[in-house]
């Protein structure tokens, strides 16, 4: 049976001397994923990725907002260029759909379009976040997941678990291997924006939260094992 995977990555993850793109990272992650396709051919894979590592719109106080957001969207399609680019050096065939025409570089995000390309066995990655601005790259994780019939969100971040608080900041935290959707909402747990899971709350999406930088654990998450946190 095929398992539609949301696979959300942060731009900040990629990151090399604080404003660049560490390249053998994405090929890390696209050896990887090939790796997982190999083992389980039922993978039906979607991405979405930030752009942290090019600009955090939200540090760029003086600006104008919408303009912030839209430089922010920029950097999630240079991202989204090359691990696209990584996937081909990895022989493996995937599509860039933008929430903004760039007819020369990319797919305008047609819906119809882009489960075609997961139905063929082609990687899809989402660039631009949702098009607009104000919106979060996990709300366009989410939206896009809803819009895709994805099984679950994989949210790959630098910490192994859900915490009731910050553990760099108190002793007195606990870790969260399960919780619901409504409870990431009632406590105020920071694990994506309010919009990002209610929309998953909203559809039944599930969201798998666990840290990429264990080895292996990009792996074991596409593979469906059961690490990190998972929210439901």
């Amino acid at each position: 049976m095929k398992r539609r995977i949301l696979l959300k990555l942060s731009g900040e993850y990629f990151s090399k001397d604080n404003n660049n793109i560490d390249f053998n990272k994405m090929l890390n992650v696209a050896n990887t994923i090939k790796e997982c396709i190999n083992i389980d051919n039922n993978i039906e894979l979607a991405i979405v990725i930030g752009g942290g590592n090019f600009w955090r719109g939200r540090s760029n106080t003086m600006m104008d907002s919408c303009t912030s957001d839209y430089i922010g969207m920029l950097a999630t399609t240079m991202n989204a260029l090359a691990l696209n680019d990584a996937f081909i050096q990895v022989g493996l065939e995937s599509r860039i759909q933008t929430g903004i025409q760039m007819t020369e570089i990319a797919e305008i995000y047609i819906r119809g379009r882009a489960l075609k390309h997961l139905s063929k066995g082609r990687i899809v990655i989402f660039g631009c976040g949702t098009g607009l601005p104000f919106f979060s790259t996990d709300t366009a994780a989410s939206l896009r997941a809803a819009e895709i019939n994805a099984d679950i969100i994989l949210k790959a971040t630098n910490v192994d678990y859900v915490y009731t608080k910050d553990p760099r900041k108190y002793d007195d935290y606990e870790i969260l291997k399960e919780t619901s959707h409504l409870n990431i909402i009632k406590e105020k747990l920071g694990v994506m924006d309010l919009t990002a899971i209610s929309l998953c709350m909203e559809n039944n999406i599930p969201i798998r939260v666990f840290n990429i930088n264990k080895l292996d654990n990009l792996k074991k998450a596409l593979l469906g094992e059961n690490i990190g946190t998972i929210i439901k």
